[in-house]
């Protein structure tokens, strides 16, 4: 029998429609949940594959996108990005909902409730989904679409790591490969991923700070109020001052980093006992702290870094203590933290609560298979351009171009020019890497 959600048997017929300019055609696909046992339990895989109207009858090449995260769904075609539309005229785009999200069997605190309160149940589950199963997710798709002929990838964050691991696995299935903000260390442990990750966020709080200087003494205020009163979120949980303080994931895409300064200036109002949060700041802090829409980044943020026999053992809590200016206690102003999952998380958001135990589980894992193929890597064949952003908050400049440096063949593109979204903001990034990629630069 078929795990909820997951359906056995044949793929669903594609649904095809037009669409703001665009032929999109939806596609499903049965995967396994273990690749490794493929007569297991499945899962439904969903697809979205759009091309300009008018080119529909074209032998464009597919490009599939792979997008950032983990945890997030592929975007939709409503509201094309600069790379998407950079894209178009050139490719048929693949947009895969990675499993777990979107229509691509997702997992939350209500579909896992399935498995009651086993949380190695669930722990074990989860372990599924991460890059390795992507990329095999992603071969079987090829097939579906395409039989044998290879496809181009464009990876942006996460998706440039799950690249990286498709390099390693299936090099046959790529003719080309583009990267943007998403080359990944291959060997170091998620320790040293978020020892690099705090001394940039700093760096971008003095940014945000020097930009908004006002905005010390605002935020500043809005920790002592939280610290000293019972706030509500809209949801009805409590609004920590360690909660509030995640606000800085806001400072490393172009598109939200002055976000917090406009938040921040709606924070106080005067109500019938005085000074209060307004419900305009509340709603928006709801909004940016709440993982309701993609628990999966909270669970498996870690585990993506995970291999080499050592747990991750909740990293970046453990080394926040490295680093004493985002102690909220301390006699320093406030600090945002940024790209970072805590434990106390799993007990103050109510779409996490329910996953703490499976989270506590796979922070111990010490068995997690390889992601990379060093060798394989070292021999590659694949054209392979990557974008590496030099003031990136969320992937290391210097673990980047280590990185590109142990991947034969591969092409990099440093810039200051763009944050990590850069992708998604301007075209100039994906004419870039074309170029690279057509005269080596």
């Amino acid at each position: 029998m078929p795990l909820p959600g997951s359906t056995s048997g044949s793929p669903e017929s594609p649904v095809t429609y037009r669409h703001n300019g665009l032929v999109c055609v939806d596609h499903t696909l049965d995967v396994p949940l273990d690749h490794t046992v493929p007569e297991g339990p499945s899962l439904r895989l969903f697809a979205r594959e759009i091309v300009a109207e008018g080119h529909e009858h074209e032998e464009l090449p597919r490009l599939l996108w792979l997008q950032g995260g983990p945890g997030n769904r592929a975007e939709r075609p409503n509201a094309p990005g600069a790379w998407l539309r950079r894209a178009l005229p050139h490719f048929r785009v693949v947009l895969l909902d990675q499993r777990g999200t979107g229509r691509s069997a997702p997992a939350d605190r209500r579909t896992l409730a399935r498995f009651g309160d086993d949380h190695q149940r669930v722990a074990d589950h989860l372990a599924h989904f991460r890059a390795d199963s992507i990329v095999r997710d992603a071969e079987l798709l090829r097939r579906s679409l395409q039989g044998d002929r290879p496809w181009t990838v464009l990876g942006q964050s996460f998706g440039g790591f799950v690249t990286l691991t498709y390099l390693s696995l299936a090099p046959e299935g790529l003719v080309q490969a583009y990267v943007t903000g998403g080359l990944p260390t291959l060997t170091g442990h998620a320790d040293d991923v978020y020892r690099a990750a705090y001394a940039r966020t700093l760096a971008h709080n003095e940014r945000f700070f020097a930009r908004y200087p006002d905005d010390q003494r605002l935020a500043d205020a809005v920790a002592a109020h939280l610290a000293e009163h019972d706030v509500r979120l809209p949801g009805g949980e409590r609004l920590s001052v360690r909660r509030f303080q995640t606000l800085g994931i806001t400072f490393g895409t172009a598109d939200r980093f002055d976000s917090l300064h406009y938040l921040l200036e709606t924070a106080f109002t005067t109500g019938p006992s005085g000074t209060e949060l307004s419900d305009v700041f509340l709603r928006g802090v709801d909004a940016l702290v709440s993982y309701a829409e993609r628990p999966l980044y909270g669970v498996l943020h870690e585990p993506i870094y995970a291999q080499g026999g050592r747990p991750t053992a909740w990293s970046a809590h453990r080394v926040r203590a490295e680093f004493p200016a985002f102690d909220a206690q301390g006699a320093g102003p406030i600090r945002f933290t940024g790209e970072m999952i805590y434990p106390w998380q799993f007990e103050e958001d109510p779409a996490l609560v329910p996953l703490r135990g499976a989270a506590e589980t796979l922070a111990a894992r010490r068995d997690w298979p390889a992601l990379y193929d060093l060798d394989r890597l070292a021999a590659n064949e694949v054209p392979v351009t990557a974008a590496v952003y030099a003031n990136d908050m969320f992937v290391d400049r210097r673990q980047s171009l280590e990185t590109a440096r142990a991947v034969r063949g591969l092409r990099t593109w440093v810039t200051d020019d763009h944050a990590h979204d850069g992708v998604r903001v301007d075209t100039a990034v994906l004419d870039q890497l074309f170029a690279l990629a057509t005269d080596g630069g």
